[in-house]
């Protein structure tokens, strides 16, 4: 029995020899704890096969447990202060069992920090490069709320906190400014961006500007209206490019009218539907931005360009009246004096004009209306001249009360100008009435030299389009005042009979022949009137998507071919 015991015990302490031979283990469940700057308890995990004890190099960082005998795998739990400063911070956990030592970084972010340099900058209107500088916590997410400012292709620097930015030049009259947000968490900072606007008067610039009224009518030749696009609006209030069913105007279209033949384009714009603010009467950028796009299409073709006022509601067109002359010279002024400065850059090729058909009714004008409708040309004049550069010189076009020839002739008195034979004056032919615009009339013939019956009209044949142009010669262009006839042409009938629109179609483009050739031998530049529609009482020569001609016999009548 003792001999048993004995073995047993030999046995037991070999066991114990054994066992503290084995290798020391020490694992850790991971080697980096991070809290955010509010959080205080954490956890981690040893195992180890021996006795241990562990230490933290901060005291803003403790343990529940600093040593034991205790192996196998563990639980300890890790404590760490608020962190209230600006600035994140470290600890190191040092863990020693059985001759093994590892280690834990902890780390503690910061109190959530946002701070600005600067929360306003004013740059100029040139534009250029801008740096935001800025502190943070962490990487903010910035936001700019408009598109003429952009993050520069220059990477933004993190660790200092530099924003680098591109300003866009201001080609507006008007100062202009954005935000740009920056977000921390819950920290939210902003910087506002004030940019100056361009200057209304610049030094006048002769460039590019060499031609005098009589001199560039000669090199306008024949000219062509983009109607019922541009100047498209239900009233002062509203207005689109398509609202009255044209599609967008493209360069394709552009294109297809100067190969037509035509060297002259002039644009009906409306403007009243883009003002962004009433007060100043700004006008939206976007829709300045959009007409000189139509302008570049035609420009770029080497073609003499008109932009106006035109109908725009009525605003202008419908109020010769003295009780309306301060308010309506107040915005032509303002719309002017955007219009004006938005497209001064522009050489010779591009002309102005003030208005369109000033009218109260179609009457012979009182002397209120003439009166009333002179200031709002002489606003124009003074407008576009008194912002300088190309303005200085530029080509003006001022009408005659409702565009009427024998209004022109007894009222049209031409505006005063400081600079000399740059202005020229624009009137509109539609006669006679009842074969051009009258749809309800049964009169689709025109000219008693070659047609007669019911169906011709009664007055306004060949003996009236040469009188009157004969008197634009006489009162105008003899006396250097060139002469432009911004719309004409005649309605397209074609709810006729076969026989009888063959014969309308043939006596209209006698029509447009015949007066085409009329305005221009008495120095006029006919500007034919083109609404889009090819159809029934439409005056369209293209289709407006596919650029096609649609009547090239009404387009070889115009050039006289």
């Amino acid at each position: 029995m003792k001999e048993t015991i004995s073995i047993l015990f030999v046995f037991l302490l070999a066991c114990s020899d054994s066992q503290s031979q084995l290798p020391a283990e020490l694992i850790i469940s991971t080697d980096k704890i991070e809290f955010s700057h509010a959080d205080t308890e954490k956890k981690f995990h040893i195992k180890t096969n021996n006795s241990w004890e562990i230490n933290c190099s901060e005291l803003w960082c403790t343990v529940d447990k600093l040593s034991g005998n205790e192996t196998g795998t563990l639980a300890i739990n890790l404590t760490v202060t608020e962190n209230s400063s600006t600035d994140p911070r470290s600890a190191t956990i040092i863990i020693q069992s059985g001759g093994i030592t590892k280690q834990i970084n902890v780390v503690q972010s910061a109190v959530n920090h946002l701070g600005l340099t600067k929360t306003e900058y004013e740059i100029s209107q040139e534009g250029g490069e801008l740096t935001v500088e800025y502190e943070f916590s962490s990487e903010p997410e910035i936001t700019i709320d408009d598109t003429w400012i952009r993050e520069s292709a220059k990477t933004r620097t993190i660790s200092t906190g530099s924003l680098y930015l591109e300003i866009e030049p201001n080609s507006s009259l008007f100062e202009r400014t954005a935000t740009i947000t920056f977000v921390v968490a819950d920290l939210v900072e902003t910087v506002t961006i004030s940019q100056a606007g361009i200057n209304i008067c610049v030094p006048e610039d002769p460039s590019g500007m060499g031609s005098d009224a009589p001199i560039l009518a000669n090199k306008m030749g024949i000219g062509w209206n983009l109607g019922n696009s541009l100047e498209a609006c239900s009233g002062v209030d509203s207005a689109s490019e398509t609202a009255w069913g044209n599609p967008a105007v493209s360069k394709g279209l552009i294109d297809s009218v100067k190969a037509a033949g035509f060297n002259t384009v002039r644009i009906p714009c409306a403007w009243s539907g883009y003002i962004e603010d009433q007060t100043t009467y700004r006008i939206k950028d976007s829709w300045l931005a959009r007409v000189k796009e139509v302008v570049d299409y035609c420009v770029s073709n080497d073609m003499y360009t008109i932009i106006n006022i035109h109908w725009d509601g009525g605003w202008l067109e419908n109020n010769p009246f003295y009780d309306k002359q301060k308010e309506v010279n107040e915005k032509q002024e303002a719309l002017w004096k955007q219009i004006a400065v938005y497209f001064r850059e522009y050489d010779e090729h591009l002309l102005f004009a003030g208005t369109n058909e000033v009218h109260a009714d179609y009457n012979t004008p009182t002397a209120e209306y003439i009166e009333v409708q002179h200031s709002y040309n002489q606003t124009f004049v003074d407008v576009v001249r008194g912002t300088g550069g190309r303005n200085a010189y530029r080509n003006l076009i001022v009408q005659a009360y409702n565009t009427n020839i024998t209004y022109a002739v007894d009222y049209l008195k031409m505006p005063d100008d400081p600079i000399t034979d740059r202005l020229m004056a624009e009137v509109h032919y539609y006669d006679p009435y009842d074969f051009c615009l009258d749809e309800s009339s049964n009169k689709y013939l025109w000219g008693s030299q070659r047609y007669s019956g019911t169906h011709l009209v009664t007055w306004g044949n060949e003996d009236w389009a040469d009188e009157a142009f004969g008197m634009m010669k006489t009162h105008f262009v003899d006396k250097g005042i060139p002469v432009v006839v911004g719309e004409y042409g005649a309605i397209l009938r074609t709810d006729l009979s076969a026989q009888e629109y063959e014969q309308h179609v043939e006596s209209r483009n006698y029509y447009l022949n015949y007066v085409t050739r009329a305005m221009l031998k008495n120095g006029c530049v006919p500007v034919y009137w083109d609404n889009g529609g090819t159809g029934n009482y439409g005056f369209g020569l293209f289709n407006r998507y596919t650029y096609e001609q649609i009547h090239p016999d009404a387009i070889k009548a115009i050039m006289g071919l």
